[in-house]
């Protein structure tokens, strides 16, 4: 029946037109369900980023595929990532022709700045304060240390001291010592003082003089060999020469060395006591390489011992050794300490502490010495001009060439500060997220900057950042992982867009 009819039908040209119409119409239907149920399909599928797009018509965007785990994969549409094959994902990415600042730039809305937990700081302008931790132990003092040694050659008749530790005062007898050559130059003595009186009523001035000058040369040569003064007059007095001599003790102090015995024969300059005095210590500490661009000469150091928990000791750094020892990688550094009350004992272990506050260009601001000119051997000598030190005599330099802050620092004022968590550092750049005052919603643009050295939890910044602006200071890994994930400049991709084609394998 359908035959006929088409056969009748086809027939009349009437006919041939009403069945193309109809043809057309299923084709048309047929073709707009199929739209409708892709774009559907597509609507489903479309990220936050597409749709924006879709509503902003007039924002140059192209939709691109990228992996969540491989930002730098880069595809026109749907697929597995080469690397680790997981789905890529679409996202919108921006038109090129977008200014640097606005291309590093994400906004968020205040939920999504919520969750993902951004807290931000102000940019401010301090001195931040710097704690080094340093361990070491007391030492004598090598500046207070003397030694009795024999000025002649002789035999030890008796020591009056006769073990180390013992504490002796300037003047105390030590050692007697008998010497042949010693002796004979007392006979010179009252030799040439007998003559000298003889001779005093000579005519002969010359005569006279010559006689005079003898007694002084035999005077002279006995207070070399270490004769005090009273010592040679005892002689002149009695007009006996003494078989036996007594050696006295130059200094106060404790006998730390004692190198001879009784009935030892010893030579000109053989060693027999060492005196320390330890009214002053030296603290000797160990400071890493790190650690030396915060010390300096002259800086207060804070110590405590085992001996006395809790207690707190200070002295002045007076010695930074300019060699690094090649074993333990350490330099030693020397610090002065009042040691009146004989509390602190030689190889004492100590742990010590200094707070160093960083001013501009890596110099130590320190309030007290701006302007100031210190002894380079002795840091205690502080004046307020040029001149020469009390003790030593040597110039007085200026605090600033021992790496203080100047004047002139000072009135430039305190070091741009950053907490240690802004920046996220990358070896040789580092980026920080800042967020835009005035914006409708929160929006934050990464900006590279060039930082100084690190201060405890803080940087210093050189450049790239102003006074106030605001930092963030966490979630600012969240927020350069979203503009990864945008195709944006971000803290592994300087340049943005698509990168690392060595990860590529040229699949598409």
């Amino acid at each position: 029946m359908i035959e006929s009819f088409l056969t009748t039908t086809l027939r009349r040209p009437a006919g041939i037109i009403a069945i193309v119409v109809a043809a057309l119409a299923i084709v048309v239907i047929l073709w707009s369900g199929s739209d409708d149920e892709e774009n559907s399909r597509a609507g489903r599928m479309q990220s936050p980023a597409t749709h924006d797009a879709a509503h902003h018509p007039l924002e140059p965007a192209v939709e691109v595929w990228t992996c969540s785990m491989h930002p730098h994969i880069q595809r026109d549409g749907p697929g597995q990532c080469p690397i680790c094959g997981m789905d890529l994902i679409p996202v919108r990415q921006e038109a090129s022709s977008k200014t640097d600042e606005e291309s590093r730039q994400i906004t968020l809305s205040p939920a999504q700045k919520a969750r993902m937990r951004i807290a931000t700081v102000p940019v401010e302008r301090r001195y931040p304060t710097v704690e080094i931790r340093l361990v070491g132990k007391v030492t004598y003092d090598e500046t207070r240390l003397a030694y009795i040694t024999a000025w002649v050659p002789g035999r030890i008749d008796d020591l009056f001291v006769d073990y180390t530790g013992v504490r002796v005062k300037e003047g105390d007898h030590m050692v007697e010592l008998y010497s042949p050559e010693l002796l004979s130059a007392q006979e010179e003595l009252l030799q040439a003082l007998r003559a000298m009186a003889n001779l005093s009523n000579s005519t002969v001035a010359s005569v006279r003089r010559s006689a005079a000058g003898t007694v002084d040369a035999a005077r002279d040569k006995l207070r070399l060999w270490g004769l005090s003064a009273d010592q040679i007059a005892e002689i002149e007095r009695s007009g006996k020469a003494s078989e036996l001599v007594t050696i006295y003790s130059p200094a106060s102090g404790v006998v730390i060395d004692r190198n001879a015995q009784e009935g030892m024969y010893v030579e000109t300059g053989t060693r027999i006591f060492t005196v320390a005095d330890l009214d002053e210590v030296w603290v000797q500490l160990d400071a890493y390489e790190s650690d030396l661009q915060w010390l300096r000469y002259g800086q207060t150091v804070h110590f405590t011992t085992e001996a006395y928990s809790g207690e707190d000791f200070n002295g002045i750094v007076s010695f930074i050794d300019p060699v690094l020892d090649s074993q333990t990688r350490t330099v030693n550094v020397r610090v002065n300490v009042d040691n009146r009350d004989g509390r602190l004992k030689p190889e004492m272990f100590v742990r010590a502490k200094v707070a160093a506050q960083l001013a501009r260009h890596a110099r130590v601001f320190d309030p007290s010495l701006i302007g100031k000119w210190v002894s380079p051997m002795h840091p205690e000598i502080i004046k307020d001009a040029p001149g020469q030190c009390d003790i030593c005599g040597m110039d007085l330099v200026p605090a600033e060439t021992l790496g203080y802050s100047s004047v002139s620092d000072v009135n430039h004022g305190a070091p741009l500060i950053i907490p240690a968590t802004a920046p996220l550092l990358t070896g040789t750049r580092a980026i920080v997220y800042v967020e835009q005052e005035g914006a409708d919603r929160p929006t934050y643009v990464g900006r590279e900057v060039v930082l100084g050295p690190r201060a405890g939890d803080s940087y210093v910044v050189e450049s790239g950042l102003s006074e106030g602006e605001l930092v963030v200071v966490s979630g600012n890994f969240k927020i350069d992982s979203a503009l990864q994930i945008h195709a944006k400049p971000s803290m592994m991709n300087s340049g943005g867009g698509v990168g690392g084609h060595a990860h590529d394998h040229g699949h598409r």
